[in-house]
């Protein structure tokens, strides 16, 4: 039997003139996730209805797709009274207490939504031991009078809202095997901007089992994009020559320096307009504002940093809620964290980065390193198998 799902979009609702952009953004990216499922789509600029066979994959697989306000499961009935109270009679027949709530879109329809709840009520009333309670039902039916039908629901599944991915173009995620920058991807979506992602190894000094950390956290971070990839960069020689050349104390400062330049020249190359990152105002040496504004010397693109100012425990918790926390606390160093000094600059001073970094060609090493870039691009079991 075929099951009928009405979404309700989220913030496109407020998109006057570009509401129809959103719709067909959002509609793509539905499409994409449900690719695999035997379903039929059908939208206008207030409602979208799916029909399918098994409803509850398909809703676990909406529930992860920005700029959807809520998912509902109804009946389409034709609009007139007899019908709707039909329905409703058979929905509330398990229960004890119930309400009535419609929303009348149709205004061509001869009564109003409290006439059209009083009616449906009393209906429900005569043909069954119901009682009416306004303020805490058992259950509560919803009728929505549309121009295209009558719907009527009684279970609605919260979506996690936003704009629809992609609306606002595409950005670079400096992605760590950290807990922040997970966390700073999935906002960075949620306010519409596509994302691919970079990761900086540095083998032998970092391991492959910190480079497969950071593509499950890519994966999990793709279930609510179902589009990224993820830069790998060879960081190794920039690393090194950063430790032999560069005083201790500078040597975190001048290597994200080095990171965004790489970042930029990708952003260049794939046409994204901002970089992403997990920063924490003041968690770190390298991420006081001091230290920011120095680092973001070496760019001319937005840096835009999601968790600017969460505190630590925020982001946990939204770490365990998108389900990512788990995987970032895998013990495994990324570049990061080794050849950390024990006492990093906190107030660095652009004039002495630039004098440190001419103790080497760094733009050699940062030109070879983006022409050796890996790029992973799926995230289908059976094409990262050899990486995961």
């Amino acid at each position: 039997m075929e099951k009928l799902l009405m979404i309700k979009y989220g913030e496109l609702t407020t998109k006057k003139a570009n509401r129809n952009t959103f719709i067909k953004i959002l509609t793509k990216n539905i499409e994409r996730v449900l690719k695999d499922y035997p379903v039929t789509i059908k939208k206008d600029r207030v409602r979208m209805y799916i029909t399918c066979q098994d409803e509850q994959p398909v809703i676990k697989a909406l529930q992860k797709i920005f700029g959807l306000h809520s998912i509902v499961l109804c009946e389409k009935v034709n609009t007139n009274i007899e019908d709707i109270s039909k329905k409703a009679i058979e929905l509330v027949k398990n229960f004890k207490t119930f309400k009535i709530e419609t929303k009348r879109s149709l205004k061509t329809f001869p009564m109003t939504s409290m006439e059209i709840s009083k009616k449906v009520g009393a209906n429900v009333l005569k043909n069954t031991d119901l009682k009416v309670d306004v303020h805490n039902p058992e259950i509560t039916v919803h009728v929505e009078i549309r121009s295209e039908g009558s719907f009527i629901y009684i279970d609605e599944k919260k979506g996690i809202g936003g704009y629809p991915v992609g609306i606002q173009g595409k950005g670079l995620l400096m992605l760590s095997g950290g807990i922040d920058s997970p966390v700073a991807g999935y906002l960075a979506l949620k306010r519409g901007v596509d994302l691919e992602c970079i990761y900086f190894e540095s083998p032998p000094h970092t391991s492959i089992e910190a480079k497969n950390k950071v593509l499950k956290l890519a994966k999990i971070i793709n279930e609510y994009s179902g589009n990224i990839k993820v830069h790998v960069v060879p960081f190794t020689k920039l690393q090194e020559e950063i430790y032999k050349k560069v005083p201790h104390t500078y040597m975190i400062t001048i290597m994200r320096r080095m990171m965004y330049r790489i970042a930029l020249k990708v952003c260049l190359k794939n046409k994204l307009k901002v970089i992403v990152n997990g920063e924490s105002i003041g968690q770190v040496a390298s991420q006081t504002l001091d230290s920011m504004s120095v680092i973001n010397n070496v760019v001319d693109i937005p840096v835009i940093r999601p968790v600017a100012c969460m505190d630590k425990l925020e982001i946990i918790d939204l770490a365990n809620k998108i389900g990512t926390y788990e995987t970032s606390i895998l013990p495994y160093e990324d570049c990061c964290t080794i050849f950390v000094p024990k006492h990093p600059i906190i107030h660095p001073s652009l004039k002495q980065c630039i004098e440190f970094e001419k103790n080497f060609d760094f733009e050699k090493l940062v030109d070879e390193a983006v022409d050796n870039i890996e790029t992973i691009s799926s995230f289908k079991e059976e094409e990262y198998k050899d990486y995961l």
